[in-house]
């Protein structure tokens, strides 16, 4: 179990800060009300150290998603400025894969869509909203994945649909994710990009796309809790 001076267990202020639209003010007024005192950015600091940790331990659970994927990405200030968040769900609603980046173009369409294929595979479809860049970054990483195909299979190409209309599914689904980011625009981009890494692995916690063992539909908190164990 993870510890920090003063609360027995780290899960608490960190899953709290995570789950749900609090600033680190109404953690440590929280905290208080019930006797313990913790500073603002002693929460803080657990998060943005935990956050990562916690989300690898996730991912090594994470049950595969559909060969049917929405592609979009949305906005996120960040200290006044915007930058970009880069998401994919599957047909099922479930989160394929997440990206932030500074900047709103080709290569970092690339760069979401290589880590994308890389942990989960080739999908049979990507639906996009139209735009023409991740239109050209799907078909670039589409073929520099089937050059470094060694198996001498005859792999399809992925197929695109381009609909404003269709995608309105993640359109959605990046609703939750910004809900939770209000009260973190004064962060640092590094600190924000790994914030965001935790409110999305948080958000799959409420999906159920961990597999547990010996409890098929633990809570979110208790997620959390075995995760940080």
């Amino acid at each position: 179990m993870l510890f920090f001076p003063g609360v027995c267990h780290v899960q608490r202020p960190p899953f709290w800060y995570l789950a749900y639209n609090l600033s680190l003010r109404d953690l440590e007024e929280m905290m208080a009300e019930r006797g313990i005192h913790v500073d603002h950015s002693t929460v803080h600091r657990l998060v943005v150290h935990f956050s990562l940790e916690l989300l690898d331990r996730f991912n090594r659970r994470k049950r595969s998603v559909t060969g049917k994927w929405h592609m979009d990405e949305t906005y996120i200030k960040v200290r006044g400025q915007w930058m970009y968040l880069y998401r994919a769900i599957d047909s099922l609603g479930d989160t394929v894969e997440f990206f932030f980046s500074e900047n709103r173009d080709l290569p970092a369409a690339k760069r979401f869509l290589r880590k994308a294929l890389q942990r989960h595979g080739r999908p049979e479809r990507i639906a996009i909203d139209g735009s023409q860049t991740n239109h050209e970054a799907i078909r670039s990483c589409d073929l520099e994945n089937r050059l470094r195909d060694r198996s001498r299979r005859a792999l399809k190409s992925i197929r695109i649909r381009k609909s404003q209309y269709f995608n309105n599914r993640i359109e959605q689904d990046h609703r939750c994710i910004k809900r939770r980011v209000r009260s973190m625009l004064g962060e640092s981009t590094t600190t924000a990009e790994t914030i965001l890494s935790g409110i999305e692995m948080v958000h799959m916690m409420r999906k159920r796309q961990a597999r547990f063992a010996y409890n098929p539909t633990p809570s979110i908190a208790k997620q959390f809790e075995m995760l940080a164990a």
